[in-house]
């Protein structure tokens, strides 16, 4: 069984952590790793609109794209 990079849970949880950051390190059982990338997420998220007056997302997108290859290229350890 395959659990490293490209396999299909890793997969799923890319897409999930590019939706919602922190999201595909949730679903592989990372919870502390899924709480830093949703905690950076929010706080980029602020600090781009507080910068900017925008409601565009920037620093959120970035984060989440970040989130989304950590949870891609997530390798298990083997026990």
């Amino acid at each position: 069984m395959s659990n490293g990079p490209g396999s299909a849970g890793n997969v799923i949880a890319a897409i999930c952590s590019l939706v919602v950051p922190g999201l595909g390190q949730l679903v592989q059982g990372r919870v502390l790793s899924a709480l830093v990338w949703f905690l950076a997420a929010c706080i980029a998220g602020a600090i781009t609109w507080l910068v900017t007056l925008s409601l565009f997302p920037f620093g959120w997108f970035v984060v989440s794209v970040l989130s989304c290859i950590s949870a891609a290229m997530y390798r298990r350890p083997v026990a």
